[in-house]
């Protein structure tokens, strides 16, 4: 079948192929003429939602941030904040304290701002007089006075009741005696035999030497036995008067101390007016009473001290301010750039007790970030809080009840856990959030509580409309950073060009990107060119410079590609026609750096059931919407081939050499033109690359990175020097897209490379084959899918025949199967029967 040629398709335009920004929209001369731009453009929204967030002091207000890196997220939040610092509500201090009833509980004080440090300072000045005034009190004369007419009245009773008691034992012949006790001494009664005193367990031992009657010994120990009750009693009643004398002497103690520590109590309690705070002055007041010996000590025994290297006998009474708001004028902006366990929510810490082990007290108490915070804004990283244990889950449990618990960090190694649990904190700290919108997305699907406790999401976006209006603000917001770099100033063509590459790195024409710390590295790296060559402003010929070096630097895996194929390992066609072979285009590359790369893409045929089988599939190397893109260009040939007739072949299709996962639907285009030749046996053009996606009804979508994919193909026919019609096939929606490198567009000019945009997978046919693609009419001629279907046919009745010459076998043989074997010779019928 000859087929008809078809009409060439126009090439795009070089306007069409890339913006160029007129440096005489500004009209001046460098940077320094331009007002710099306050805060950041183009993030309408995310403002909105971020002022709506900091504004409602409610429960579950806090602020997720999501965006790509370097559009200005962090910027925008500190400036806010900045902004919003006169509506923060009444910040407090906070101090633990000794529990004095259960030490491992301490208590929690609070304080209007400023107050806390005042608390603690009057505390200890009230600790440090006491220390003075309490021996200089309790050695003074009058005190003496009071102790010895105290110890003068209880002696005369011990005297009395003594003398008593004594003349009751004479009377019977015993007098009190002292006797020793295994290591102690205790007063006893002793017999008075022949005017000495002797120990009630030697009587035995005398009656045996004979130097006392066994009767008279009988008559002692009858006596021993009836006054040693009353021997008892006197004991007793002495301990008892000793026990009087020393809650005498220590009420008196007190009654002297008391005035001192009143007074200063009072004091004291005029300024902190809280009820909680008055209960714990109380508690110190009735404990300094229960240990005025501690007191009195002018010293720490050495002895003690050798011992307890660390030893504070006074450290109970002292205040532990763990946050002192006093010198914070604004609503406070915590920036935590390590979001540890400890960092966030605090700690208890451990000292050494100088013998070797751990100890913590309500002194050893630590605050974090939330707290430091807490009434203000705390800013950070959503990534680190899950390398961490337990700070994600920490986070949710104190953001949902509004309750801080400080505790040990988990995870420490080799200690034991402290057994002090801290009065909670009540927290008011707003948590904002910065990370991407896949996180996001995977902390609202898994994580229940998640959006409870982050209602409100800021979006930033990482492009913004272009315009002349947004051109100067752009201008503008690049001022202001080379203002902030210390760096030259640009000058207009400079500025202008830089705005070309905001429009390159948006991926659009019409757009230009968000991202400004992308622009700041060139600004810096520019500078540092301009600096080289002497110069006093930045030219656009550094800022080229600058972009060039910075492609070079991220080019080598490219460039080892460019040279693979170069070198024919990596086998790929620029010239010339082949059937069931096309120029696919790939990208590669990391955030930094995007690269496009042919990549040659077969089909082979053979008869079948109408089914495609992809080979990155089968092999596990393909992605869901590779997979996805292969299924929909295998409907497109049933809805055009298939209503009027099966489809009787198999097909095969493959991206040749390529080793890693492919994933996309972006080559389906090119895969169904390598399919259609493949079929038909028309060749396909190689001195074309395609790159596009098709749905099922043969149109063709528009794809991400068709400057880069445009570039590659282009760089490769540089290399290996231009043939006759190279160029690329893109979709036509992807011409808004285009923002080209010089050279291409100096190529382009010259007639070395041309870009075609297509609309149907049937403008592509035509330009890849040279030929009319056709319809779907059976009674077309001519036309690349008439032989396609004319194959298509062929196939349908080799098919057929097939089919019919497998019947007939299997027909045959089952004739042969049911057909009588013969009776053997000389057989009669008796012994047949047998």
């Amino acid at each position: 079948m000859e087929l008809i040629k078809a009409e060439p398709y126009e090439p795009l335009k070089i306007r069409q192929l890339r913006w160029k920004c007129d440096s005489s929209v500004f009209k001046v001369e460098s940077t320094d003429e331009l007002d710099p731009i306050e805060g950041i453009i183009g993030q309408e929204r995310a403002l909105k939602a971020l002022k709506l967030g900091v504004s409602i002091r409610k429960p579950g207000y806090n602020i997720f941030i999501t965006g790509l890196a370097g559009t200005g997220k962090t910027t925008m939040v500190q400036d806010i904040l900045e902004t919003l610092s006169t509506t923060c509500p009444t910040l407090r201090d906070y101090a633990y304290v000794n529990n004095f009833i259960d030490p491992d509980r301490p208590i929690l004080l609070t304080f209007p701002k400023g107050k806390g440090r005042e608390f603690r300072d009057a505390m200890k000045n009230l600790i440090e007089v006491l220390r003075d005034r309490i021996p200089t009190v309790l050695e003074s004369e009058g005190f003496n006075t009071k102790r010895k007419a105290i110890f003068e009245h209880y002696s005369g009773i011990e005297k009395k009741l003594q003398v008593e008691f004594n003349d009751v034992i004479e009377k019977e012949g015993f007098t009190l005696g002292t006797v020793q006790v295994g290591e102690n001494q205790s007063t006893d009664l002793m017999p008075v035999v022949n005017g000495k005193a002797v120990p009630i367990t030697k009587i035995e031992a005398m009656v045996k030497m004979g130097a006392m009657k066994e009767k008279e010994a009988k008559t002692i120990l009858t006596k021993y036995e009836t006054h040693h009750a009353d021997l008892i009693q006197f004991v007793r009643n002495m301990m008892k008067i000793q026990e009087e004398v020393k809650q005498k002497f220590t009420e008196l103690e007190r009654d002297e101390v008391v005035t001192i520590i009143t007074a200063l109590k009072n004091n004291i309690a005029e300024k902190f007016a809280d009820e909680k705070i008055l209960r714990y002055i109380d508690s110190v007041t009735a404990s300094v009473l229960d240990n005025l010996a501690l007191f009195k000590m002018k010293q720490i025994p050495p002895e003690v001290l050798e011992q307890f290297p660390k030893f504070d006998p006074f450290r109970e009474f002292d205040v532990n301010v763990i946050l002192d708001n006093s010198t914070v004028e604004e609503c406070p902006v915590i920036i935590e750039i390590n979001p540890t366990f400890t960092n966030l929510f605090g700690t208890i810490e451990r000292v050494s007790d100088g013998r070797g082990g751990y100890i913590a007290d309500f002194m050893n108490i630590k605050a974090g970030s939330l707290l430091r915070a807490n009434g203000g804004f705390l800013v950070m990283r959503v990534s680190p809080l899950f390398e961490a244990g337990m700070v994600w889950k920490n986070l949710k449990r104190v953001l949902s009840h509004h309750k801080l618990n400080v505790q040990d960090s988990p995870g420490m190694i080799g200690i034991a856990p402290s057994f002090l649990q801290p009065e909670s904190i009540d927290i008011d700290t707003k948590v904002i959030l910065i990370g991407n919108n896949y996180t996001y997305s995977l902390l609202s699907s898994y994580e229940d509580d998640f959006k409870k406790i982050f209602k409100i999401k800021a979006d930033f976006d990482y492009e913004i409309d272009k315009s002349r209006h947004s051109i100067m603000e752009y201008a503008r917001v690049l001022a202001k950073l080379i203002r902030e770099e210390g760096l030259k100033n640009f000058d207009k063509k400079a500025i202008a060009y830089l705005i070309e590459l905001a429009a390159k790195f948006s991926g659009s024409r019409n757009k230009l990107t968000t991202r400004f710390s992308i622009l700041t590295d060139l600004l810096r790296e520019a500078d540092f060119y301009a600096t080289q060559s002497g110069k006093k402003r930045v030219s656009a010929e550094n800022v080229k410079e600058a972009y060039y070096a910075s492609i070079e630097r991220h080019s080598l895996s490219e460039e080892k590609i460019r040279e693979a194929v170069e070198n024919d390992k990596i086998m790929l066609s620029t010239q010339g026609y082949k059937t069931g072979q096309i120029n696919g285009l790939a990208v590669y590359g990391t955030e930094h750096y995007s690269f496009g790369i042919p990549v040659k893409i077969t089909s082979s045929v053979a008869l079948g059931t109408g089914n495609v089988l992809n080979v990155e599939r089968e092999a596990g190397l393909s992605g869901k919407t590779y997979d996805k893109g292969v299924l929909i260009l295998t409907g497109y040939l049933k809805e055009t081939f298939g209503k009027e007739m099966p489809l009787m072949f198999t097909a095969n299709l493959v991206f040749e050499q390529s080793y890693g996962m492919v994933d996309g639907d972006s080559a389906s285009a090119a895969e169904l033109l390598a399919l259609i030749s493949g079929i038909s046996g028309v060749p396909l053009n190689q001195a074309l690359a395609i790159t596009g996606s098709i749905n099922q009804k043969g149109e063709i979508q528009p794809i991400g990175g068709v400057n880069e994919k445009i570039e590659g193909f282009y760089r490769i026919c540089k290399k290996r020097g231009f043939a006759e019609g190279q160029g690329v096939v893109i979709p036509v929606q992807n011409v808004d897209d285009l923002m080209l490198h010089e050279d291409v567009l100096v190529s382009v000019k010259k007639g070395e490379f041309r870009i075609i945009a297509v609309s149907d997978i049937k403008e592509a046919v035509e330009i890849f084959t040279g030929h009319r693609a056709g319809s779907e009419k059976k009674t077309e001629k001519g036309t690349v899918y008439a032989k396609l279907r004319a194959k298509l046919e062929e196939f349908l009745e080799v098919s057929r025949s097939a089919k019919k010459g497998v019947e007939k076998t299997a027909k045959a043989k089952k004739v042969k199967k049911k057909k009588p074997a013969p009776k053997p010779e000389n057989a009669n019928d008796e012994n047949t029967k047998d």
